[in-house]
Formats: structure tokens, sequence, C-alpha cells
């Protein structure tokens, strides 16, 4: 796999526009403070959630009906060293009853499959502020105190339709860095939707970059600031993992949610309850 696929949901056209001018930061991690809780991640700690398709994606940020989903597709640019969680279902131990370190081992292989479960069964919104505080902790006890270090997990997806191979990647803090897009000093950059085609209205999202001459190019000072970068003292980022392809870039107008029930049959019961003389004694 040398390719993550991420989707991000937006509510409003003004900031869908806002990430296609820049979607190695609109796309790509949220900055620190805007990182909210999720299933691998406390607040505040910004870690890159990813699929191995879009459709996957898409599904995993539960967009509603209306909404606007962007998607790309993110190249991975170094070596990673991931954690697969459904691999640890098949963990066994074989040895004696006699042998005293058989039942630890055991108990362990125990521990590690339901790891594995936990971490990866559907979550109800109601119940994400607690069900997610385990999943975290373990995630960052494997992101932090792990040996060999760990830059990620995969985990199947709880949101796309059983079978379909759909997994998840989430890559830790210390490994979610995204290659900038490298612009020209002073370039303008817009986006708009637009478009008519066999008088038919098709949407159609156009990004522009308007570049100033050289000459005319402003200094370093006045460029761009994203908000993923501080005003404060510069620190050293982080060695880059993912470059976004500006060409995989999609926008999907969220028309309806399929959804996969299992019906089930409600019973209905009338009795009569006995009165205290009708108790034998």
């Amino acid at each position: 796999m040398d390719v993550l696929y991420r989707a991000r949901a937006f509510q409003s056209e003004p900031k869908l526009l806002e990430a296609l001018c820049y979607p190695d930061k609109g796309l790509g991690p949220p900055p620190a403070t805007q990182a909210r809780a999720g299933r691998m991640n406390a607040n505040g700690i910004s870690v890159f959630y990813g699929a191995n398709a879009p459709k996957a994606a898409i599904a995993e940020v539960r967009p509603p009906v209306g909404s606007w989903v962007a998607t790309a597709r993110f190249e991975i640019i170094r070596p990673l060293r991931l954690l697969d969680l459904s691999a640890l279902n098949s963990v066994t131990q074989h040895g004696s009853i006699f042998d005293q370190g058989f039942t630890r081992r055991l108990e362990f292989a125990v521990f590690l499959r339901t790891l594995s479960q936990r971490m990866t069964r559907p979550i109800m919104p109601d119940d994400e502020a607690f069900d997610y505080l385990a999943t975290q902790a373990i995630a960052d006890f494997l992101a932090t105190e792990n040996d060999p270090p760990l830059d990620g997990i995969i985990f199947p997806s709880s949101q796309a339709q059983a079978g379909d191979g759909a997994l998840n990647f989430v890559l830790f803090h210390k490994s979610a860095s995204v290659e900038s897009v490298e612009l020209p000093a002073g370039t303008n950059v817009e986006a708009r939707s637009d478009g008519l085609a066999d008088d038919e209205w098709e949407t159609e999202y156009v990004v522009t970059e308007e570049v100033t001459p050289p000459e005319k190019a402003p200094s370093k000072t006045s460029e761009f600031l994203s908000e993923h970068e501080t005003r404060g003292p510069r620190f050293s980022a982080p060695e880059p993992t993912l470059r976004i392809d500006l060409q995989s870039v999609r926008v999907h107008l969220v028309r309806g949610v399929e959804l996969d029930t299992k019906e089930h049959g409600v019973r209905r019961w009338r009795w009569e309850k006995a009165g205290d003389d009708d108790i034998p004694f």
C-alpha cells in the first residue's frame, strides 16, 4: 500500500472552497488547535485518518445529506511501521498446561484478541466521549512507548459494508505530516464553483493560481501563513510522510445515504398480574 485516501466533510461551500485553495492543509490532518477527539486521538492531538479507498474514507466521516465531501489521494513518501489490528484476531498460543508460563501467554493472547475487537467495533455517537478514552489511551501507548516504535495503526472500517475489504489507517502525530505544496511567492489562489454543459447545470470546481512576476513578488513575510504554522518561535517540522496528489482532489455532494440493515421482529404480550388473594400458600 503506497497511497492513502482522506475525506473531509463540509457543511458550507465557502469553507470547502477555502480548503480547495490549499488542499495540503485543508484536506490534510487538522492543526492541533482544531483537532477534535477521535477513536485514536485525544482532543488537541492531530493525527492522519485515512483509508485504502475513497468510498471507505467518505463513509468514515459520516457526512449528512446535503453536505459536501472533498477527497484526495496522498502518496506515502517514506517507509512506515504500522500495526495491523486485524492480525491480532489470529493470535494463538500452544503449549502444555504443566508449563508455568503457558497460562500467562494464553491470557496475553486472549487480551490481544479482545484489544483488536475493542478498538475496531462501532461506537455510537452518544457513547464516543466515554468509549474513546480506552482506545485513545492504547493508541497513545503504541505511539510513544511501543518498542519498536510504530507510525500508525491499520484496522477494518466499521462504517463500510462488511466484506468489501475497506481498511482504515491512522498515522500518529509524529508521522502525520504532509509535504507542503510549493507556490511562488505572492501567488494569489482562488477557488470557485460554476459550469454549464448541454443546457444543463453541471457543477465544476475550478482553482486558479495567479502568479506575480518575480520582480514584483512581495517579501517572504507577507506570504500566506496557514493556520498550521505558528507565529511564535519556529520549530523544525517533522519529516513529511505524505504528499498530496493535486490532480486526485474530488468534491462529492451527498444526495443520500445507503443503509445496510438487519430487520428484527418485535413481539408484544399482555398478561394479567395475579392479585394477592390468588397467590397460593
